[in-house]
């Protein structure tokens, strides 16, 4: 069996047994698993205004999608994407509501505030791991605590005590008139496109460039590397930069597009860590991540149907949705299983 051919057996796998699983868990709950997932397709592809908020809720996950297989590609699991996306989250809204610019001037300044901010954010990590050996999932997972309380605190300054920095200007929005009308007036807003060309400067990055091989081979073998006269530090360092960046901008998905403003959060948006799960399930590669992140979003937004036309509680539905992760997140098994069965029907 080819190596493709695997790759794309493995996570299809991993989604069936998620679902089966799932849907045993509702039988053995006294619910109805065909209802259920009937309410889960209809949250998902029921009508133009489902398909249009569906995909809004892809956007942010392609991107968290590409900073943790970014990472991964380069040797490095970037467990901080939640961090930084909070911080791109703030940068991007602050820039939003604090400046008005003409639109072309803007909104890209916008967008670049909050891929700064994640660069920053990841910048921190990377230096600490290159100079100074220290393990890039300690410090990223502490990151993510500074990241929510710091953003926490500048929101409540920024606007004198509030919890939300307060619409930012039309002329940094991501919404758009014609894709709202299209799709029923829900929240889809251009940042897909955004995402969408994120994924193709990952793969130029990393396929077609001679730095991209850099911190390929980096991740490979460090050793190895340093021998043949790369700069291992500073490819670790710009690789988490990277990473931070793409993080950043997912969070400007959010600020600029979904919700358009920053608020206090009582908690992590969990997005970031959804990025781990649908890196793994994409194979860390750029189009893998697409599907991955298409999955992911789609299960967030079409679970929340589940209650109201199945009667199906939102903690069961909640662990159905953190069954199908656990599955996708074993993905290697199911790979190794995959293989075994593929040898031994060769020897036959």
């Amino acid at each position: 069996m080819s190596n493709r051919l695997v790759n794309i057996l493995v996570p299809v796998i991993s989604v069936i047994l998620g679902l089966i699983v799932g849907a045993i868990v509702m039988l053995v709950s006294g619910y109805d698993p065909v209802a259920g997932y009937a309410a889960l397709w209809n949250g998902i592809f029921g009508d133009v205004y489902t398909i249009g908020e569906t995909i809004r809720q892809i956007t942010p996950y392609i991107l968290a999608g590409l900073a943790v297989a970014f990472a991964f590609r380069t040797g490095l699991f970037n467990i901080g994407v939640e961090g930084q996306l909070i911080v791109g989250w703030f940068a991007a809204a602050y820039v939003g509501v604090a400046f008005d610019f003409p639109k072309y001037i803007h909104l890209p300044l916008a967008l670049i505030a909050a891929a700064g901010a994640g660069a920053l954010w990841g910048f921190i990590p990377g230096l600490l791991k290159a100079r100074f050996k220290v393990h890039e999932v300690i410090v990223t997972i502490m990151m993510n605590y500074i990241a929510l309380h710091t953003t926490n605190a500048l929101i409540k300054t920024f606007s004198d005590g509030g919890d939300n920095t307060g619409p930012i200007n039309p002329s940094a929005s991501l919404r758009s008139e014609f894709l709202e009308n299209m799709t029923d007036f829900s929240r889809l807003h251009y940042g897909i496109l955004i995402a969408l060309a994120m994924v193709f400067v990952m793969w130029l990055i990393l396929e077609k460039t001679t730095r991209g091989f850099e911190l390929k081979a980096v991740g490979l073998n460090h050793n190895a590397s340093e021998y043949s006269g790369m700069n291992v530090n500073k490819n670790i360092i710009l690789a988490m930069v990277i990473s931070g960046a793409f993080a950043g901008l997912g969070g400007a998905m959010e600020a600029l597009g979904t919700f358009e403003y920053a608020s206090v959060k009582g908690g992590f948006t969990g997005i970031g860590f959804d990025g781990i799960a649908v890196a793994l399930l994409g194979a860390n590669t750029p189009l893998g991540v697409i599907f991955g992140a298409a999955l992911f979003g789609s299960l967030k937004y079409g679970a929340l149907n589940m209650p109201n036309e199945a009667g199906i509680p939102t903690e069961i539905v909640s662990i159905v949705i953190a069954i199908i992760i656990f599955f996708v997140a074993s993905g290697y098994v199911i790979r190794l299983f995959v293989e075994r069965f593929s040898k031994k029907k060769e020897a036959k």
